[in-house]
């Protein structure tokens, strides 16, 4: 009996120390580091966070971050996209960032082509852990002045006053046709290939008179007759005239890039007794695209990423 009521005795004055020290606690003033710890379910989580604990009469935990932040000497992580100008300079900054897990993104529209380098792409092992893919390099594809140029008039037709000037002012873009050129061209289009001086003499000088007659095919046996009218061209002197159909340029397609070299269809047409011009680059979608062939092979072998055929996701 004696000791039940011992035992009784003590509980509430342990009681009264608990809460006391508890009441004790809570009045005190001031603040401490801590720091949370976070679990491997957290994905994409630091494993260990500052915060700031506080006591008082209005207790509480909050983030030491914006505090930090004002003490910020460098950025937390790489962001922002370079505009790059070539594709030289585009594989020195890739290789200058790249990670273990950088891609090079290239769109193949022949119009507006562009490669992309994504620096903070995401993992690739096994889906990998998600980065925030803000850190970029952009190359446009920027279109030569030259390529731009030829680009404006081609398949339109041009009065020969016109073209002669046109051509006088883009002399260093004509090239001769090589003798694999000749052959090929006569093959394939059944034409000659003009030489840059051949072209220019025409366009300044050809002078066209057009001839039309009318042939009489009479079957005796029915009667019936066929009217067939042949219309010939032919120069100042009277003697016909010879028109290559086609002339090849050396242009680079983009800006300080190398040169190409381009087949050109070359078409005229006489109304109302003046001569009309026209040129149609041959399959200007095919010289992009090989260009861009080029230059993925290029950037694959000199930064050794993995480049794929499309636009990067958005970035986080």
């Amino acid at each position: 009996m004696s000791e039940n009521k011992t035992i009784n005795s003590q509980t509430p004055f342990e009681t009264t120390d608990i809460q006391a020290a508890a009441d004790l606690g809570a009045r005190s003033q001031g603040a401490e580091l801590v720091v949370i710890e976070s679990s491997e379910q957290l994905v994409g989580l630091p494993k260990a966070v500052p915060a700031l604990l506080t006591r008082g009469a209005t207790p509480g935990i909050s983030s030491v971050a914006p505090l930090l932040e004002a003490f910020r000497i460098h950025p937390k992580r790489k962001q922002g996209t370079a505009i790059i100008q070539t594709l030289e300079s585009l594989v020195d900054l890739t290789n200058r960032h790249k990670t273990d897990h950088s891609a090079v993104f290239v769109n193949l529209d022949w119009k507006k082509p562009s490669m992309t380098t994504v620096i903070d792409y995401h993992e690739a092992a096994n889906g990998g852990i998600a980065d925030y893919c803000t850190h970029r390099l952009h190359y446009d594809f920027p279109l030569s002045e030259e390529w731009k140029i030829w680009l404006e008039k081609d398949g339109k037709f041009i009065e020969q006053e016109d073209f002669a000037y046109f051509l006088e002012d883009r002399i260093p873009d004509l090239a001769s046709p090589s003798e694999i050129d000749i052959v090929n061209f006569q093959r394939d289009f059944s034409c000659t290939v003009a030489v840059p001086s051949q072209l220019v003499e025409l366009s300044r000088k050809m002078q066209v008179n057009v001839e039309s007659k009318v042939k009489v095919n009479h079957t005796l046996q029915s009667g019936e007759r066929q009217l067939q009218w042949e219309e010939s061209h032919v120069g100042a002197d009277g003697k016909p005239i010879t028109v290559p159909g086609m002339f090849i340029l050396s242009i680079p397609p983009f800006f300080m890039g190398e040169k190409v070299r381009i087949p050109v269809r070359l078409r005229y047409r006489v109304s109302g007794g003046s001569v009309h011009w026209a040129y149609q680059i041959y399959r200007p979608d095919v010289i992009i695209t090989d260009h861009l062939t080029h230059s993925v092979a290029e950037i694959k072998e000199k930064t050794a990423l993995p480049c794929f055929a499309g636009r990067p996701e958005s970035a986080q």
